[in-house]
C-alpha cells in the first residue's frame, strides 16, 4: 500500500531534474500521475515531447500509472485543458505541483524586457494558470472535508536575493504571495497549498557561474544534492497526512529539510503624533532598525 493510492496529481516540469524526481516518486507511492513538460532548453527554447515520455515510460516499467502532457502552462487555455484532461484521463485530481521553469539570467542593469517577461511568464503566469483552473475544480466540488494540495516551487533566488537572477527572484518570491493568499482562500474547499524552496544540482543550478552560487548550493556532492532528495517532502505533502500545514515555505537540500518563518515585524516605532520632525524619524528609525541589519 502506497501512501497516495488512488490520488490523481499533475507535475509540471516533470520530464526533467527535480519534477522527473516528484513524478516518479509519486507514481511509486500509487498516485497516477501527470507528467507535463515541453522539453524545453533551460532557456525556455525549442520544445521536445521526449523527456515527458522517457519518464512515463519509467514509472510504467516500475509498475505505476502516467500520462504525458505537451500542454503549454504558460497558455490560458492550455492550463485549462491540463487539468480537464488530468480529470478526464483518471476520473479525479486530488494534487498539483508547479515545477516547470526556465532561466534567463542578467545583472538587473543589463536586463532586457523580454528575458524579464519571459522569465515571469513561465514561473509566476504559469504557476497562476494551472492553480486558477485547478481551484475552480475543487470550488465546483464543495467538499470542505476534502484532502487536495497544490504545491508550488520557489527558490532561494527570491528569498535570500541572488544578485544576478532579479526576473527569477522577483517571479519566485511572486510564487510566495500566490502560495499565501491562495492556502488562506481554498481552505475552505479542502485545498492547502505550500511552497518548496529546493536545493539540487539540476541542469538549471549548473548553468550558473560557481562564484554567483550562495554558500551551500550544488557543487562537488552529486548523491547529496540529487534532485531526488528534494522529492520525499512533496510526496508528503502530496499525501492525505499533511492537511494539517498549509502557507508554508519549506526549504529542502541534500538531506535537510527545514521551516522558513512567514513573514511578521521584527521590531515596531509607535509614535503619538504625526512624524513632522525629520531628525527625529531619522533617530528613532537608526536606534530601533539598526540592530537588525
Amino acid at each position: 500500500m502506497g501512501r497516495l493510492d488512488g490520488r490523481v496529481a499533475i507535475v509540471t516540469g516533470a520530464g526533467r531534474g527535480i519534477g522527473a524526481s516528484v513524478a516518479r516518486l509519486l507514481a511509486s507511492e500509487g498516485a497516477s500521475v501527470v507528467v507535463n513538460d515541453l522539453g524545453v532548453a533551460v532557456d525556455g527554447s525549442g520544445t521536445d515531447s521526449g523527456p515527458a515520455q522517457e519518464v512515463v515510460g519509467e514509472i510504467a516499467e516500475a509498475g505505476g500509472k502516467a500520462v504525458a502532457s505537451g500542454a503549454d502552462i504558460t497558455d490560458f487555455a492550455a492550463a485549462e485543458g491540463l487539468i480537464g484532461g488530468a480529470i478526464e484521463q483518471f476520473g479525479r485530481l486530488d494534487v498539483l505541483v508547479n515545477v516547470a521553469g526556465i532561466l534567463r539570467d542578467r545583472m538587473i542593469f543589463n536586463m532586457t524586457e523580454q528575458e524579464w517577461d519571459d522569465v515571469i511568464r513561465v514561473h509566476l503566469k504559469g504557476t497562476f494558470n494551472t492553480t486558477r483552473f485547478a481551484s475552480a475544480y475543487w470550488r465546483s466540488l464543495r467538499d470542505e472535508t476534502a484532502q487536495n494540495r497544490i504545491i508550488n516551487f520557489t527558490s532561494v533566488s527570491g528569498l535570500h536575493g541572488a544578485p544576478g537572477q532579479p526576473n527569477y527572484a522577483a517571479a519566485k518570491m511572486g510564487i510566495v504571495g500566490l502560495t499565501y493568499s491562495s492556502a488562506n482562500s481554498l481552505a475552505k474547499y479542502g485545498v492547502t497549498v505550500n511552497a518548496i524552496s529546493p536545493g539540487a544540482a539540476t541542469r538549471m543550478t549548473s548553468s550558473i557561474p560557481m562564484e554567483r552560487r550562495r554558500e551551500g548550493s550544488p557543487s562537488n556532492a552529486p548523491d547529496v544534492m540529487s534532485p531526488d532528495n528534494v522529492a520525499p517532502i512533496v510526496a508528503y505533502l502530496a499525501s492525505e497526512r499533511s492537511g494539517w500545514i498549509t502557507g508554508k515555505v519549506i526549504h529542502s537540500a541534500g538531506y535537510e529539510i527545514a521551516l522558513y518563518n512567514n513573514p511578521e515585524p521584527v521590531t515596531r516605532i509607535i509614535g503619538t503624533a504625526p512624524w513632522d520632525d525629520a531628525d527625529v524619524l531619522a533617530d528613532q528609525v537608526e536606534r530601533s532598525f539598526g540592530k537588525h541589519r
